[in-house]
């Protein structure tokens, strides 16, 4: 049965031949992995991704969105910053690669119309997803619920039943998002050091390079 971000249920039976699923609750209809916990070690004496982290208006240019949403959406819990908060004045909201991943995806779920507790669920879908999983992966929408897809064949099903309204390729907003920081400044947790230039691309290396 198809349940929506408000908990409502619909009359669409979830598929039961490896999606797509519709997510809910915070959920998806499969199985989550959880993010490793394990440290991720530097690339080539580059600073571990961990230890990287972006200001709020370098956010902003690669996600697409103004400073005034930005604060909005960690204001009210939408996307938080996962790198470091802000205490108060005078301290800086550091943001993940992933975080400006999920900015660029909330803006365009927005500009679309899906209903705010469907991005809600959404987000918490991303974030709750291993790193490696977030490429191969589209979100599609009718408005009325969101649906991850992992193969071409689900996003046609969808589509061919009309559900499928509106989709989004994950992986290419991470290529997006990828260029758009390589070409600004991140910034050392441990040190507060300005990286110029800094690759988000080694974020992906590094994770590869720990499974293997």
């Amino acid at each position: 049965m198809r349940i929506t971000g408000d908990g409502t249920t619909g009359g669409t039976p979830a598929r039961s031949d490896g999606g797509p699923y519709p997510l809910h609750g915070g959920a998806a209809g499969s199985a989550h992995r959880q993010p490793a916990s394990t440290p991720v070690g530097p690339v080539n004496d580059a600073p571990a991704p961990a230890q990287v982290g972006y200001r709020g208006p370098t956010a902003c240019a690669a996600a697409g969105i103004t400073y005034r949403q930005l604060d909005y959406w960690a204001r009210t819990g939408l996307v938080e910053p996962s790198v470091r908060p802000a205490y108060g004045s005078g301290t800086q909201r550091l943001y993940s690669f992933r975080d400006v991943v999920v900015l660029k995806i909330v803006k365009r779920f927005l500009d679309t119309g899906v209903a705010l507790q469907n991005i809600r669920t959404a987000v918490q879908h991303l974030r709750d997803r291993d790193f490696s999983d977030l490429g191969r992966m589209t979100l599609m929408s009718d408005g009325a619920t969101v649906y991850e897809c992992t193969s071409p064949d689900q996003v046609v099903s969808l589509l061919e039943g009309g559900q499928g309204v509106f989709g989004i390729a994950v992986g290419v907003v991470w290529r997006d998002v990828e260029n758009a920081l390589s070409q600004l400044h991140g910034e050392r947790v441990d040190t507060g050091e300005t990286l110029v230039g800094h690759n988000p691309a080694d974020e992906l290396a590094a994770r590869r390079n720990r499974a293997v």
